[in-house]
């Protein structure tokens, strides 16, 4: 056990004298610390490859930590998330742990409290960040010198915010595009969107609801429900649109559970699905649960998972490299809950302002 030790203080000390650094550097480096800097990183791995030696050997643990934040442990789209993960980590030999952590997506970093497993970086070598987090979460990580992979989509906060982090991306802007112009092909002109779009996957749908339906020269009928709980925010949403227009003969739900809410609207006014108004959803969570079946987006949520272990490794393996960001394209799904408008609504138009509810 001394002869080994001893064995890889020599290495420590061999990397360190020709990186013309510390050895405590070098440690840090090789324990997958980010917070040094990405040409020092760089020249010190250069350095133990060049002098033949594993820089990794001495890390013996192979496990990444899942860290689900505030959300429910059974969501539908986070766990297949999960199991996509841990299908990938045992494909590659590695182990991986879940966590659950919830936190105010308010506080500043200087203020959070990460798990205390997440902090030894001797057992957990990076982080899968699933569910709701913001960027002050990433920042304490950064600081702390924590590797870590983030679901993009879900992080409240400026897109700009994320360009300095690896990320994984949905591309539901695209797929909020693509529901759209499914239902202008349709011949539909008047479509609304319900979603709360104070929360970020619902933002990024309603970014390219809007998008299509500017391109057409139509107008935009939002309503944003301040609910957090999506089928209530699906029904306070679409009960909200139809009080304050009825030229609307077809609605976009920011995900499938919203959708679920806005059926359940329409069924109290005896509005028939599709006859009398056309439904879609995003994520094709619980769509295919939903009578008649809900068209939607599929947003693949294993590969992501996939794609989020990929990129952790990678940090690993390569910790000066430059931030990494994966897109992974969207499906639009045809069910049941699409048809052309309504004769005699075709045409109708009428202009609409936001319907915010507080």
């Amino acid at each position: 056990m001394q002869r080994r030790a001893k064995k890889n203080k020599i290495g420590l000390q061999e990397i360190a004298s020709a990186a013309k650094v510390s050895v405590a550097t070098v440690s840090r480096v090789l324990n997958g610390n980010t917070r040094v800097a990405r040409d020092i990183q760089r020249s010190v791995l250069e350095e133990a490859k060049r002098l033949g030696l594993d820089p990794f050997a001495r890390n013996k643990t192979k496990t990444l930590a899942f860290l689900l934040s505030n959300r429910a442990m059974l969501h539908a789209f986070h766990s297949r998330i999960l199991s996509g993960a841990e299908a990938h980590c045992a494909a590659n030999g590695w182990d991986m742990v879940f966590l659950s952590f919830n936190y105010s997506l308010r506080l500043p970093w200087t203020e959070l409290h990460l798990p205390k497993l997440v902090q030894h970086q001797d057992v957990i070598r990076a982080v899968i960040l699933a569910g709701t987090n913001s960027v002050d979460l990433l920042k304490l990580l950064r600081h702390k010198g924590i590797s870590f992979v983030v679901l993009g989509n879900n992080v409240v906060g400026e897109p700009q915010d994320l360009r300095e982090y690896d990320t994984v991306f949905a591309d539901d802007i695209q797929g909020g595009q693509d529901a759209t112009r499914y239902l202008i092909d349709l011949g539909h002109r008047n479509i609304g969107f319900v979603g709360n779009t104070r929360l970020p996957w619902f933002a990024r749908c309603f970014e390219g609801y809007r998008s299509a339906i500017e391109q057409q020269g139509l107008v935009v009928h939002e309503s944003r429900p301040h609910s957090e709980d999506e089928t209530e925010s699906g029904y306070l949403g679409a009960k909200s649109l139809m009080a304050h227009d009825d030229s609307i003969t077809a609605i976009l739900a920011g995900n499938d559970p919203t959708a679920h809410g806005v059926y359940k609207a329409l069924r109290d006014r005896g509005l028939r699905i599709p006859d009398d108004m056309s439904v879609i959803g995003c994520d094709d969570t619980v769509g295919m649960w939903l009578s008649p079946a809900l068209s939607t987006t599929r947003e693949f949520p294993e590969q992501l998972g996939k794609q989020l272990v990929e990129l952790a490794l990678k940090r690993i393996a390569h910790p000066e490299q430059e931030p990494q960001s994966v897109l992974i394209p969207t499906q639009f799904v045809k069910r049941d809950s699409c048809g052309p408008p309504a004769p005699g609504m075709r045409n109708r138009h009428r202009e609409h302002a936001t319907i915010p509810i507080v």
